[in-house]
């Protein structure tokens, strides 16, 4: 469609009723995600000012939220993850040039790969250029269709935020290739695959598939990872928006530099508990048999090992009993075990702060915060958000007390330190297709 014709697309009752389903149902929200939209296209005709009267295509990928499963997935565990309302969207064109031209809002230039050259470059390494390269190389290796487009992107999916902004992006250009040469048959599943294939390989970044999956399927979605190259997925059929709770991120601050000792420590001492009963990782052992060994195993790997092993066995058997929850509507029990898997992060994977700067505490301090909130509104649950150590928590916070909540957080840790979101149903989408 033409730039006028999409105008004119965003602002029918159709395109209302879908961003209703995106980004939920106030008005005042919908009427903003219209005008972004808008200023999208605006921005691309632009960059790209010879390519207004072209067809346009638009895309969206949600970021993501982890809820159950903290630190379970890299030993052959299962986690809770849910696509939300934070997205990046894309304004494309086709490209008869074979090239695909990709300029991000933030960024001074376009990122810009030729497609005759799809070889790992080691001077692209952490670089959006090296995920689209990486993403276009795996699917011409699967045999699927490639081909050149132009695209301005804009997300306000914030980096850091541990909703999963570079997971977000990975699938929503998977996605514009799929639409645009493969008529939209690749599944969500192979399109996180993808997405992982580029930031492992090109972008070399180690990072498992959660994130990318909840990105492209959306929704509460549940992943076990017993197969590590062959995950289960099932998403889960619940509607959230109903129970009038809101999810919200808050940013504490403190600096995710010189943390990666802090990450890798994880899932290695875990490990070192299963090596030493015998076995590969914690999804192998049982917790009567580590009992049975703690003697001896706090002498072999450590206190602190053995208390993440714990951790680990009772979060993985939390994330099947909270898919139960949410299955048979039991909401009140789903916040309960939310509560539990941050009480358990906080006590045994101890992942709130790093014992390299015990004086900064913003998750601990923010979760004591919440928690005596929730307590006296005997409501809502709290936890540690993703990896830890610095930066996020989750909440699952009533609508009646949010703005209250909202006050005191944000006298602490400053304006705009929490972010209001909601689950969003549907993973990445080629909204031409819908409106």
């Amino acid at each position: 469609m033409t730039l006028d014709l999409l105008r004119k697309k965003l602002r029918s009752t159709k395109a209302r009723d879908l961003f209703t389903k995106l980004y939920g149902h106030d008005p005042q929200v919908v009427e903003r995600q219209i005008t972004r939209y808008i200023r999208a296209a605006e921005r691309f005709c632009e960059l790209f000012p010879r390519l207004n009267s072209e067809d346009f295509f638009v895309f969206s990928a949600p970021g993501r939220t982890e809820i159950g499963g903290n630190h379970t997935d890299h030993n052959a565990g299962r986690v809770l993850a849910a696509g939300v309302s934070l997205d990046a969207i894309a304004v494309v064109t086709r490209s008869s040039d074979n090239v695909i031209t990709v300029y991000s809002e933030g960024y001074p230039g376009p990122f810009i790969v030729k497609l005759e050259d799809l070889y790992p470059k080691r001077e692209e390494e952490g670089t959006t250029t090296a995920i689209i390269r990486g993403i276009a190389s795996r699917m011409k290796e699967l045999g699927y269709g490639i081909g050149g487009f132009n695209a301005y992107i804009t997300s306000d999916v914030l980096g850091g935020s541990g909703l999963s902004s570079s997971a977000c992006i990975e699938v929503l250009l998977g996605n514009i290739i799929n639409y645009l040469y493969n008529e939209g048959e690749i599944d969500g599943i192979l399109l996180a695959r993808i997405g992982q294939y580029a930031e492992n390989v090109y972008f070399n970044k180690p990072c498992g598939l959660m994130d990318q999956i909840a990105c492209a399927i959306g929704g509460f979605v549940t992943i076990d990872f017993k197969d590590p190259v062959n995950p289960v997925v099932k998403k889960i059929d619940f509607d959230f928006e109903s129970q009038n709770y809101s999810l919200l991120v808050v940013n504490t601050g403190g600096s995710h530099a010189d943390l990666t000792d802090d990450y890798a420590a994880i899932p290695a001492e875990m490990k070192s508990v299963a090596n030493a009963l015998g076995r590969t990782v914690c999804r192998e052992i049982t917790m009567d048999e580590l009992i049975q060994q703690i003697p001896r195993l706090r002498r072999e790997a450590g206190d602190r090992a053995v208390l993440r092993a714990m951790h680990f066995l009772r979060e993985d058997r939390r994330v099947v009993q909270q898919v139960d929850a949410l299955e048979k509507g039991d909401f009140n029990r789903f916040l309960k075990l939310v509560n539990e898997s941050g009480n358990s992060s906080w006590k045994r994977l101890q992942n709130c702060y790093t014992v390299k700067n015990p004086h900064e505490q913003g998750i601990t301090l923010a979760l004591s915060l919440t928690e005596d909130f929730l307590n006296r509104a005997d409501a809502g649950a709290c936890r540690v958000h993703g990896g830890g150590f610095a930066g996020t928590i989750l909440v699952f916070m009533p609508n009646e007390l949010l703005n209250e909540y909202i006050e005191l957080i944000e006298n602490i840790f400053g304006n705009s330190s929490v972010t209001v979101l909601t689950i969003r149903t549907y993973g990445t989408l080629c909204i031409n297709m819908l409106i």
